[in-house]
């Protein structure tokens, strides 16, 4: 058996296990170290086991994953998240749709806080569902909103996914996530268009909200007030060089502590499961990265890369051609795989010929990421999907399914914008101060 049939042999193994509901890390753990195992020797396997798995633990850099992660915990513990959804509601609720344009933007400033599209989803679930519901949306609206304002988690910075990116690739964490920022406020503005404009051609879909006052504008910003400067100095202090990325991880998660504690809204309890709730996120990201330097060894020791690279070289095929290609791999699989499991499959395989074409490692991050996003929203996996479904157990999976759907071109239009104006990524990490 040729070394590429036994790297073929390991990655089929690998989708039957994901197909089984394995957990990520593991099934990648299996089949990666029984791969090199099989292509070079059990003392290899061990070996790189070890080291691998020592290199990562003591990685400064990956501090930013418990910090963040943590940021965002004690955010929702402490109402801090509500209260980002309340400002949004006040200032834009009364308009047609507005409940779901306001449950978008608190996806994305809760995006910025924890860094996870399923925290995201299921925390502005919990707080906007039940609203919407009440002033009569359309339960595909307010669904589909929900689970595409959530897949704002994995664009917006702090971002698991460009953390994991940047591991893989060797990139720059800090200019990952300011390279996510421009793109996410179009996705932002995209999504919300695409409420006004259903609403517009179906007024049914989301009926107007209470009217609110100036005064009752201003109290809700200033209860938001907290949170947003946290939101301004992490992402800020990174943009103009104050901050490193684990620097501003830091002062996010001591801020949001240390309002939490003087607004008397942190009690011992809500920190205790806040941090418990962080260490087991903390600890599938690590295990999905130390999966994934099995993966790449023995991806390599298959040739699999190389031959893929050389099989796209022969089809002789321009640039924008071959990245279509990946990128419409990247959607087909985002239909099957979790987002993060198809980004440590794919990149030792997609990665060197992104850079053989000459293309920028950050801009393509950058759609890397969002085609993950819009794998969170596509049928039959659609995690976001789930994740709604279990927050309104009573709204049907189809419908849910018809509702992300007009997002999901939303996404689409990102991405076409993105691929023909790379300057959309790249114009804040160009400008970004080291």
């Amino acid at each position: 058996m040729t070394d590429t049939a036994i790297g073929l042999s390991g990655l089929a193994l690998l989708f039957l296990l994901l197909m089984l509901r394995v957990p990520v890390a593991f099934a990648m753990f299996a089949v990666g170290f029984g791969g090199i195992w099989a292509l070079d020797s059990l003392t290899s396997a061990l070996s790189l086991l070890g080291s691998e798995s020592f290199t990562l633990a003591s990685s400064a850099e990956l501090v930013v994953v418990p910090l963040f992660i943590l940021m965002g915990n004690v955010a929702t513990e402490t109402g801090m998240s509500r209260r980002l959804y309340d400002a949004a509601y006040a200032i834009i609720g009364q308009v047609r749709g507005g409940l779901a344009s306001a449950t978008v933007l608190g996806c994305g400033g809760f995006a910025a806080l924890s860094g996870s599209s399923v925290a995201s989803a299921l925390t502005m679930g919990r707080v906007s569902l039940g609203e919407m519901d009440r002033y009569g949306y359309d339960s595909r609206l307010s669904t589909g909103a929900v689970a595409a304002g959530g897949t704002l988690g994995i664009l917006i910075p702090p971002s698991t996914g460009f953390v994991i990116y940047a591991i893989l690739t060797q990139q720059s964490i800090g200019r990952l996530f300011l390279a996510g920022v421009l793109p996410g406020l179009l996705l932002l503005a995209l999504f919300i268009a695409t409420i006004s404009l259903l609403c517009r051609l179906r007024p049914g879909l989301g009926p107007t909200g209470p009217r609110t006052t100036g005064a009752e504008k201003l109290r809700a910003l200033i209860g938001a007030l907290p949170i947003l400067s946290v939101i301004a100095l992490t992402i800020g202090g990174i943009y103009g060089g104050l901050f490193s990325p684990v620097e501003a991880s830091a002062v996010g998660a001591g801020l949001v502590i240390l309002f939490g504690a003087v607004l008397g809204q942190l009690s011992l309890r809500r920190l205790w499961s806040a941090t418990r709730d962080s260490v087991v996120t903390t600890a599938t990201v690590m295990l999905i990265l130390i999966s994934a330097h099995l993966i790449n060894p023995f991806l390599a020791l298959s040739h699999i890369p190389a031959s893929f690279g050389a099989l796209l070289e022969g089809l002789a095929l321009p640039p924008l051609a071959v990245l279509s290609l990946i990128l419409l791999c990247y959607l087909v699989l985002g239909c099957f795989l979790e987002g993060l499991a198809m980004l440590v499959l794919t990149l030792p395989i997609f990665f060197p010929v992104i850079i053989a074409l000459g293309y920028d490692p950050i801009w393509f991050g950058v759609l890397a990421v969002l085609v993950l996003e819009m794998g969170l929203i596509s049928p039959p996996v659609g995690v976001n999907v789930f994740i709604v479904k279990s927050v309104a157990p009573s709204v049907p999976l189809g419908r849910i399914f018809a509702g992300v759907l007009p997002f999901w071109g939303a996404m689409l239009v990102a991405l076409v914008l993105i691929v023909a104006f790379p300057q959309i990524a790249l114009l804040l990490p160009e400008t970004m101060i080291d």
